[in-house]
This record gives structure tokens, sequence and C-alpha cells, in this order.
């Protein structure tokens, strides 16, 4: 399958259902025309798709027993069926493409604290926001990380004041939010939600030297879960007695002090003398908080103070506000407090990348792990050692193995040491920066002895042809670019390692990773405490089968979680970035299956085209004009070609614009079109410019393919795609069918027409070849004869914009350079927790997972709550 370029991760899949017992597996084919049904199933890829279910369902789920689905309009019975066939779906496409996500029904609705205007039936994307249709909260979070005291406690009463603050701050934003509806504002300000949480909850824990999957660190995550509730109902309940209860309170009072209670009884451990009867109206019983195992017993006793409190004032005066916490995925706002992790979540990784402000990154270790390492008794040197391991020392100097002094021996000068020594500051694996392109072909072929053939070959390893070994390799890639992970780290301690643990493996030799089960402990300790509900991901290595999906859902149910959603690492299969890299040679040892899965990348060989010259256009050049209007404004788009029908120079023309704007835009066409002299690809600007987002945008009109843009720029590049690319996916209107006489493609619409050879030259010189928006487009070509053939070519299977083959042996030798480049980069991708996907803000593909969404590291959008 390897040999036939099948993708690793269909290759694996097929594997684990083999070893799962199934028989047989069904990939779905689409047609990739406009029209087609594979445009239908990308609306659903960028959304959180998520199955409510009750507990009669889950009941009947272990009892075997059958379900029946009703119509949700009607209420009549549509199908009866084994409840465990639904499960075994949900399973299924869980393991398959991580969706879909559980809410659980009943628990949610147990905990609701105004059960009489309504039941809760849904939640934002998100899923921590659940409360009554049409209803909507301000979300803000605390850093949990500005608390730390310098000692390393916990500073209560600083969070019971900053919780206290932004109570009262969201409770005012309440009265200056915009709602998208009338009926949302009325509501939202007739309950008050808030949305209360905190972030950095993992840096936290491993800065005061505990496991994300301890008891210590779920009983902290606990007590600060119910602090932060306890002071911001007593907060509620204190502006209450000034401003008077939310609009709801009277009609529901009785059911909100009940759900009160049960916080406070879980703040208490569970067991309280005055609380005889224990939890009331709950179907299943959450996880107290675990006073024993708090490292801080004072925060603790804060929290059930703190709900001691919330009930005492709730009797007396109600609350301002129905809800008031939830935990968010604090993706953008997580950026700005420059936490470390986000909302609930683990660390992802032991080693960060900070972009420079020219450009370009460096890796610095996390910033607990010396802190944690310095809380349980290591020396600074000791605390050093372990940071070099993880992140290496950039240079080759003195590595083992393979060194200057090595080097030289084998005819490396200074002027290549240096060369080297400055590509190795960003590279991820030294034997990127082994290629002719940093040491120069002549050096490698002269001094070296490589051939061309060898250098032209994307899979050669430059080190080992100079007889270095993978071992000799491996010792000075270890020394050089760093482990990326603690595990081997000298000094470092077995029994500390579980400190350091991550939700997913770290660097290419890490085997640690955090459980299943410690995701869902983590999300149990806190939920008890949360008016509304967490944000959260349960990663799981690329190994699970379907049964683990299915155990993770019962357990998160089981534990009085309202909701959960996971993600199987590699069960995106059309995520490129999903993989770091193995050479097949790695494939074939003894290596474990998420491994495997997590590290094949595509190779994916590109030629480019590299001039130094600028080509310019000729004196008379042809091209066309295009009139349109974007939101209503008037742009012309004029185009210049080559002779060949290649583009090579635009102008731009708004109509009725300020100067400023005109000016940028005409001189964003003249550096668009030096661009294109020199070589730059259309498709480069195309990939660059498409779904820009700014104004003016929205409607298209004069433009008989394209009807809608998210910006000047996008409909631009729309237009240039399609008319020189034929990129119909860019297009809202296939060109084909516009045609009045469109009946459909023949086999051979080819039809000699002879005619004088001189008339037509001159018709080439006057007509444009390149533009092609229409199918009835005739290339006209000379015969050997000296006759002029005129073939109707069919501008849906091949576009006229071609790139020219005829170039230099630049072109062939620059295969290598662009797959070790590639290489570099999806390495450097994976270990940044890129997802693969587009940014839909700036476009950069620098999503990392957030939650259950996803944040971009360049701009801070998240694709769900911030």
């Amino acid at each position: 399958a390897r040999n036939s370029l099948v993708p690793e991760a269909i290759s694996q899949r097929v594997i684990q259902f083999a070893r799962q017992g199934y028989n047989q597996i069904d990939f779905e084919t689409y047609d990739t025309d406009w029209d087609s049904e594979a445009y239908v199933t990308v609306s659903g890829q960028n959304s959180n798709n998520t199955v409510r279910v009750t507990d009669e369902f889950m009941e009947a789920v272990l009892d075997d027993s059958d379900w029946e689905l009703k119509g949700r309009k009607d209420g009549k019975l549509v199908k009866q069926l084994p409840a465990r066939e639904i499960w075994d779906e949900i399973g299924m496409a869980a393991w398959q493409c991580a969706d879909p996500g559980l809410q659980f029904h009943t628990t949610i609705n147990d905990w609701h604290t105004c059960p009489d205007s309504g039941e809760i039936r849904g939640s934002n994307p998100c899923s921590e926001y659940m409360f009554l249709d049409d209803t909507a909260c301000n979300l803000a979070s605390l850093n949990l990380m500005k608390f730390r005291s310098r000692d390393g406690e916990f500073e209560i009463d600083n969070f019971e004041h900053g919780v206290k603050i932004w109570t009262i701050v969201l409770e005012i934003s309440v009265m200056m939010a915009q709602f998208p509806s009338k009926e949302i504002a009325r509501k939202s300000y007739d309950f008050r939600t808030l949305g209360l949480g905190f972030a950095n909850i993992g840096s936290f824990i491993m800065a005061s030297s505990l496991s994300y999957d301890s008891e210590e660190g779920r009983a902290l995550c606990g007590a600060i879960s119910a602090l932060m509730t306890g002071v911001s109902y007593s907060t509620s309940a204190e502006m209450a007695s000034e401003l008077g209860v939310f609009d709801g309170y009277e009609k529901n009072k009785h059911h909100m002090l009940r759900v009160i209670r049960n916080h406070r009884l879980a703040a208490l451990g569970g067991t309280c003398g005055d609380e005889a009867d224990g939890y009331q109206g709950l179907s299943t019983l959450p996880v107290a908080l675990d006073l024993v195992n708090c490292p801080f017993p004072k925060l603790a006793v804060a929290a059930g103070m703190a709900w001691d409190k919330a009930l005492e004032l709730g009797q007396q005066h109600g609350y301002r506000n129905a809800q008031t916490t939830v935990i968010a995925p604090t993706g953008t706002i997580g950026l700005v407090m420059d936490c470390d992790t986000t909302g609930i979540e683990p660390d992802f990784a032991l080693v960060k990348f900070k972009k420079l402000a020219g450009g370009g990154y460096f890796k610095i270790i996390n910033r607990m792990v010396p802190e944690a390492l310095k809380n349980i008794g290591y020396s600074p040197k000791q605390i050093d050692d372990i940071a070099n391991y993880a992140v290496g020392h950039g240079t080759l100097e003195n590595a083992p193995k393979i060194n200057h002094k090595e080097l030289k021996a084998k005819g490396f000068a200074r002027a290549q040491l240096d060369a080297l020594e400055q590509a190795l500051v960003s590279a991820y694996d030294i034997s990127f920066v082994f290629n002719q392109w940093t040491l120069g072909k002549d050096f490698c072929v002269d001094v070296l002895g490589l051939d061309e053939a060898q250098l032209a070959n994307v899979n050669f390893n430059m080190l080992e042809a100079i007889g270095f070994s993978k071992s000799d390799i491996d010792a000075a890639n270890l020394y050089c670019t760093g482990a990326m992970t603690l595990e081997g780290a000298p000094h470092l301690k077995e029994a500390h390692l579980p400190i350091f643990d991550c939700a997913n493996p770290c660097g290419k030799t890490g085997k640690r990773f955090l459980s299943v089960d410690s995701h869902i402990l983590m999300m149990a300790a806190a939920q008890p405490f949360i008016s509304g509900a967490i944000s959260k991901t349960v990663n799981m290595p690329a190994s699970a089968t379907t049964e683990d999906c299915k155990e993770t859902y019962l357990k998160s149910w089981k534990l009085g979680l309202k909701a959960n959603a996971l993600y199987r690492d590699g069960s995106k299969l059309s995520q490129p970035l999903s993989a770091a890299l193995l050479d097949m040679e790695d494939l074939s040892e003894d290596i474990s299956l998420p491994e495997k899965t997590r590290v094949v990348a595509e190779r994916i060989v590109e030629k480019i085209i590299r001039t130094t010259d600028r080509e310019r256009l000729p004196g008379r050049r042809k091209g066309y004009t295009q009139k349109a209007s974007v939101g209503g404004h008037k742009i012309y788009l004029r185009t210049g070609e080559y002779d060949d029908g290649k583009l090579g120079e635009i102008f731009l023309d708004m109509h009725k614009e300020g100067a400023s704007f005109r000016s940028l835009m005409n001189n964003f066409a003249i550096a668009l079109s030096i661009g294109l002299q020199y070589g730059v690809p259309l498709e480069e600007f195309v990939d660059a410019f498409t779904f820009t987002k700014f104004e003016p945008s929205g409607q298209v009109t004069g433009n008989d393919a394209i009807k809608m843009a998210t910006s000047v720029l996008d409909y631009i590049f729309r237009e240039l795609a399609v008319s020189y690319l034929g990129r119909k996916d860019l297009a809202h209107v296939n060109p084909d069918d516009l045609e009045p006489d469109t009946i459909g493609r023949g086999s051979d619409n080819s039809a000699a027409v002879e005619s004088s050879s001189e008339a037509l030259d001159r018709v080439i010189s006057y007509a444009s070849t390149g533009y092609v928006r229409k199918n009835n487009l005739y290339v006209l070509s000379t015969s050997d004869e000296g006759k002029t053939t005129v073939k109707a070519r069919d501008v849906s299977q091949e576009s006229v914009y071609e790139t020219k083959t005829a170039v230099s042996a630049s072109t062939t030798t620059s295969v290598s350079h662009k797959s070790d480049i590639r290489a570099s980069r999806v390495m450097e991708a994976r270990i940044k927790g890129y997802e693969g996907d587009a940014c839909s803000e700036c476009g950069n593909f620098t999503m990392v997972r957030n939650g259950t969404c996803l944040k971009c590291d360049t701009c801070g959008t998240t694709s769900g709550c911030s």
C-alpha cells in the first residue's frame, strides 16, 4: 500500500478494523464536481456534531433492550431497534472521525436552576454553555498561574477578589451586550446567565510538581472550581440584595436553591450533618470534593465556606444570575493572557516554539518544567542539563559522533560548517540541513563524491552516504535538536516522569502520555461545581478501538459529566498534518502502532521553477476587462497576458473609492504583476488571497461565475483562478453551464480547419488564449505542413494556463529540496500541534486543538468559543 502511495492513515484504519473483528469496510467515493455530494459533506467538517442521550437510553444500552425512535414534532413512533445498535453506531462514528460528542440530557437537567421555565435542550458549539433556548452569556476566564505565589501557594484571597470583580463585570456586560435577535436579548436579560471560568490549570498542576493524572491534581482542580463558583454565586446574591433577582427567579426559586444545596454538599465532601437526605433530585451522583488529597488544605476549607455563604445569602436575597460559571476552551483569551494551557486541558508538549518578530522560531522548554524540577529538589545545573536534553544545543560543534572534527576529516571547510550551523538553528532534524542547497552542489559532487542522481533522489540521506551510521545520526540529532521529551533525560528520576506527562507523546522518541481516564476523571472532579459544563477533548491514542470509545462515553455518564467529546489521534483522514516523519526503514522496526500512525507523512514531490530574470510582457499584449460589483462597490479588473496566454499583469480600479484605498489597490496590483513576471505561480497567489475576509464583501454582481466574496481580494483571485487556472471549485456557477446550448461533452470535439497560416497568426496576435472561462475556446497551432489546425480544447479537463517544462537543470534538482523542506515543515507543524485546518480569519494553517474546538496560533481565532 505504501508503494502505491496509499495514505498511511487509511492503511492503519483497515488494519485496526481487522484487529477489532470487522471483516469489511466501506470507503465513500465522491465526484469532485461542484454540485456533487462531496461538497455536501464539507459543511459538517468544521462543526461540532453532538448526540444528546437520556438516562433511559443509557440504561437500555446496559440492559440490551430496545429503544423507540420518535418524531420530534408529533412524538409518534418511527422505528424501534436495539439500543446497542445505536450505541455501536455512535462508537464507530466517534472512532472514525471524532464525532459525535455526547451530551447527557438527564444529568444536564438535574442541575438545571430554572426547569419551570423550560428544559435545557441544547448548548453552544463547544458544549460549555447549557441553558434555555434563545439565551446567551458572555465568557471570561481567570489565569490561575497569576494566583500562584512565589512560595508555590494558592493565593485564596486574591482569587476570591478576582472572582467577585469579574462576576460584577459580567453582570454589567449583560446590559451592554448586543444579541443577534430580539428573543435572545429578552431572555438573556430575564435570566442574566454568566460565563466565568478559568484557564491554565494544567500549568498550575505541573508547577506544583503534581501529575495531571493524580488524586492530588484532581483535588486541586475540584477545590479551585468549587471556590470560584461558590464565590460567584454569593456575589450574585449580594447584587440581588441591591438590584433585585433575575426575572425568572421567583418561578424557579425552589429548584435553584435545591441545585445550590447540591453544589454545597459536593463541596463539603458529599457528607454534611445538616443534610440528612443527601443530594436532592439527582439521577447520577457527582464526584464530591476530595478534601483529604487537596494539596492546599486551606483552599478546600475556603471552598466549603464559600458555598455556605452562597446558600445563606441566596436564601435571604435570591440570586441576580441563573448561572455564573462555565469552563470554556479559552483559545483566544488564553493567548492574550499568555497561558501555557487552555481551559481545563493538560499541556500539549514540553517544548514550546516561540515566533520571532523577524520571522522564524526558537525552541524553549515549557516554563513550568524548571519550576517543577526546582520544587522537587533538582539543582540549577541538573535543571539546565534536563532542559538542554529536551531542547537541544542547536550546534554540532561538540556533538557526539557527528561534529566539526569528524566533518573536517571528510572534507568540510569553514564555509560549509558555518552554513550548517546557521541552518541548524531552526532545524528539526540534522538530516534536513545536509543537502546541496546548504552545502553547495559543487562541494557535494567534487569533495564528497556524490553524483547528481543521488542529490536529486527525494529519499537520499547524505549523512549515511558519507559514512555515518544510523546510531551516529541519532546521537548527534539528540544533542543538536533535542529529544523534545524528558524521557531519558539525565538526572531525572523515573518516579518524577508522571509530573511531566502531556496529552500526547512528546518528541520523536516519547512514549508516555496521559491516559484516557485521566481526562475524564479531571472533568468529573470539576463538574459538580460548575453551573454550566466543561468544554474539553478527551485525547485517545491511534490504537484505541471502537469499544474504547464507547467505554469512554459510558464512564463519562456514570461519573456525572454533562457532556464529553473525544479525539482519536489520526481519526481525521483528511488532515495532512496528523503525522510526523518516519523513513520506510523505520516503519519496519518494532514501533508501537500509535507512533506509526502519528509519525508517517506523505512525501509530496513538487516541481518548482526558478527564474532569475524578469520576463517582461510584450509592448502590445492581450487580456480582458471584467466589470463587477462587490458588496455594492464597483471594481474593474484588467489583465495582461504573454503570447502563450499566461497571465503577466493585472490592473485594478475601484469606482468612487477614496484616494488612499485606490492607491493601495493599484500598488497591490503592481506588486502582484511584478511577482508574476518573476515567475511566481498564479496558484500561489490564489491560495494566499482567496477566503481573505474584510470589507467590502458580500454579494457579487456582474460576474457570471462568482456570486459571493468575502473581500475584494477574494473576488479578484477567484476570478483569476476560474479564468486562467480552470479552478471551477472556486466558482459558484459552473462556467460551462452558462452556455445556452450546453448539452454535455462529446468524446471527440476536435475538428481541423484549414486556413491561411498568415491570417490565423494575425488572429492569434490579437486574441487572448489565456482566458478560459468559456468552453468553446480554440487554440491555434501550426502543423508540420505549414497549415494551421484549430482544435477545440475542453477546458474542464485541462487548463490553458500551464507552467513551462523546458527549464534548466535546477528544476530537476529542486524536487529533492522541495521534498526536504516539506518534510521539515510537516514535522515542525506536528510538533507544534497543528491539525491541518485553515483559520477562517487569517487563512493560516496554524490551528491547534483547544477543548472541543480549534484555535489559531497566528491570530488567536477559535472555531468555537473564546
